[in-house]
């Protein structure tokens, strides 16, 4: 299968400036105090400003490392005009020049930035890094081409490579615990760089907040087909702010998760999401919500709240979930039998697809039998999350999780390589499938996976998995419901 142009080596060297999205020109006039220009690089998060009085009259430019060096290194009064820091260097290229004629122009005028200019004048800027960050198909430079990203319609495009780059990564041979660690990283940065533009947009915020995820992007475990799951932990204020602190942070998680909804990372079908006021809560709050979870002896309570123990902090005060954390460790400690027996049972309510005589139960979707690859995953993550609470461990992810338990002594390294190389199986089946579809037949990401599109030898390791969790799942049983 051919691999996307924007990921390989070839395209970068017939890729043109007008390919990409160049940063809008940010100016500030000739006599503005340079602290004044500092404090709008900082607002707008741009790392060069130019200098003059409108962009068909651009006289020069500062960036971070003038500021650095003829100001902070020397002692200049950053009341002083920027005029009299501001380098008159500027060069320019057309929309039309290939990417790699940008590079050969910056080498040699040792230029940093270029202004992009068309027939109409100056059309935007451009930087090294940028620039750079087109050439890789690695996926480290290609999470730095998403930090660079700043305008929502590139961080779009960014999420729509990731199929392509998912492809490339599963047939060089790279796990999939990496390659999910990948699309989290991919989707955590997005959600960062929507928040600093939303906090710009509506102004900072009026508490200590932490913006915190749940589920398999809580446990690092995304996949292509993914779909938001958060909330949000603020500081507790005095009552004649409670009102006031609680309408900003539900304006804010509104925007953020529309803004994520049009990237590409859905609405959550639950509504599971900040924006929804039950999820969005004083550190007191939440504490509570935990109380009510761990005492309430419910089977149906820990099915629809044990996910809430499968959390992540990716922007704001981690000290605000540290303490959550805290809390849950003391209350974990003191918990009832009955709270792990209900575990217990959550963790044996997805059983393997397997029939009486050992083979693999299907589903008849659309015609076809298929496997509901994320319900054969389920018991691996139930079963690490039921042993990882039950020994206090509040780390999330579930290869992170058997890991630990083995330092723990509750499984030894055969069972947890057992586990690990069921999930790892399983998870590079599903993300696969939902590659070959994106990439294949033009369609959404899911879950399904037709059974005539496996080998016998994938369906016999198959089997081989199904009766490894139902071993496990035995073990559970007699562990934490006491029963057969």
């Amino acid at each position: 299968m051919q691999i996307s142009d924007s990921l390989t080596t070839d395209q970068f060297y017939s890729k043109r400036i007008q390919d990409l999205l160049v940063r809008r020109i940010r100016l500030a006039s000739p006599d503005t105090p340079i602290v004044a220009c500092a404090q709008k690089m900082a607002t707008e998060q741009v790392s060069c400003l130019f200098i003059g009085e409108s962009t068909d009259h651009i006289e020069g430019y500062i960036t971070d490392l003038i500021l650095r060096d003829s100001v902070l290194a020397i002692g200049r009064s950053p009341m002083d005009p920027v005029t009299k820091i501001f380098s008159r260097d500027l060069v320019s290229i057309s929309p039309e020049a290939t990417l790699v004629e940008a590079l050969i122009l910056m080498f040699q005028s040792k230029a940093r930035y270029l202004l992009v200019k068309g027939e109409k004048g100056f059309q935007g800027w451009i930087s090294r890094t940028k620039i750079l960050t087109e050439q890789s198909q690695g996926p480290f430079l290609f999470i730095q081409s998403v930090k660079e990203a700043r305008h929502f319609s590139e961080l779009q495009e960014k999420w729509k490579q990731m199929p392509q780059l998912i492809h490339l990564l599963l047939h060089t041979g790279m796990k999939s615990h990496l390659i999910n660690q990948l699309i989290t990283t991919v989707a955590d940065t997005i959600v960062q760089r929507v928040i600093e533009r939303v906090l710009v947009e509506i102004g900072p915020a009026p508490a200590k907040f932490v913006f915190i995820v749940f589920g398999s992007e809580g446990r690092g475990e995304l996949t292509l087909k993914t779909d938001q799951d958060n909330a949000i932990i603020y500081e507790d204020k005095a009552n004649e702010h409670r009102e006031e602190v609680r309408t900003y942070f539900l304006e804010f998680a509104t925007r953020v998760s529309t803004a994520l909804d049009q990237i590409g990372i859905d609405f959550c079908d639950g509504d599971l999401m900040a924006m929804n006021p039950k999820w969005t809560h004083s550190l007191s709050h939440w504490k509570r919500n935990y109380d009510q979870w761990t005492s309430d002896a419910s089977q149906e309570t820990t099915m629809s709240y044990s996910t809430f123990f499968d959390c992540r902090a990716i922007y704001g005060e981690h000290p605000l979930l540290e303490q959550l954390r805290d809390h849950m460790r003391t209350l974990l400690e003191n918990a009832s039998e009955r709270f792990f027996v209900n575990l217990g049972h959550n963790a044996l309510h997805y059983e393997p697809p397997l029939t009486f005589f050992r083979k693999i139960k299907t589903e008849e979707i659309d015609g076809e039998q298929q496997l509901n690859l994320k319900k054969t995953m389920r018991p691996i993550v139930d079963l690490a999350r039921v042993y990882a609470l039950k020994h206090q461990l509040t780390e999330p992810n579930t290869i992170q999780r058997l890991k630990l338990l083995k330092d723990r002594g509750v499984f030894t390294e055969k069972e947890v390589k057992e586990l690990t190389h069921a999930f790892e199986y399983l998870m590079s089946l599903r993300l696969e499938n939902q590659a070959n579809l994106m990439l294949k037949e033009k369609k959404k990401p899911k879950n399904f996976l037709q059974i005539k599109n496996l080998t016998k030898v994938q369906q016999v390791t198959l089997v081989e998995i199904f009766k490894v969790i139902e071993e496990f799942q035995a073990r559970i049983r007699i562990s934490f419901t006491r029963s057969l």
